[in-house]
């Protein structure tokens, strides 16, 4: 006995027609196809279903009380289908291949944008290439520079220690004249008092 069955609402991007053909699986029906469709505009599931009569009931039961978490049903319609239903693994095959279709476009576009990545993660190691060999370079500029003012501060500070040094020369030479010449100065005077000492008799 073959059934159609339409059910209206928010029903699909929902997981619906997975959870049917696992409850089709489940009752191991053979004869089984599920598809997402339009009626009025309005989002419907479509199935079809070919198995013996006690099955097809509790299969009506079991859509009544379950349903995806997100789905919303507006209505569940039953009516006899009088056309061969194919088999169930035709139906499988067919949503396989639709989720691969909207599978492929997205993977490419992930590779896509991981090409762009790579690109810019390339880019930016270039750029930062050629910033660090600009510091690299400043940085060689700054110390040059450094080192030349710095040694051109030892050559003054040099100079100045020679200065200095030339000028204590200078100074301990005028401190040894002078005290030399007053040493002689005071040998003299000395020598003139010892004299007048031994003529007053008192040396």
């Amino acid at each position: 006995m073959a059934l159609k069955i339409t059910i209206k609402g928010k029903v699909h991007g929902v997981g619906y027609r997975v959870k049917l053909i696992n409850i089709a699986l489940e009752y191991g029906i053979e004869r089984f196809s599920v598809f997402n469709t339009l009626s009025n505009d309005k989002e419907s599931v479509l199935v079809l279903i070919d198995a013996p009569k006690e099955v097809l009931e509790v299969f009506k039961e079991r859509i009544k009380i379950e349903k995806p978490e997100k789905a919303i049903i507006e209505a569940i319609e039953f009516e006899e289908y009088h056309y061969a239903v194919p088999p169930i693994e035709r139906c499988m095959q067919a949503f396989q291949m639709e989720h691969w279709g909207k599978a492929i476009p997205i993977m490419l576009n992930m590779v896509e944008k991981q090409d762009l990545m790579i690109q810019k993660l390339e880019e930016t190691r270039e750029e930062l290439g050629r910033k660090i060999d600009l510091t690299r370079e400043e940085l060689g500029k700054k110390i040059e520079m450094t080192r030349e003012e710095l040694g051109s501060k030892i050559e003054s500070i040099s100079e100045k220690l020679e200065e200095t040094n030339t000028k204590l020369e200078l100074l301990r030479s005028d401190f040894r004249d002078y005290l030399e010449s007053n040493m002689n100065e005071l040998n003299a005077r000395i020598s003139r008092i010892e004299d007048a000492l031994r003529r007053a008799g008192i040396m």
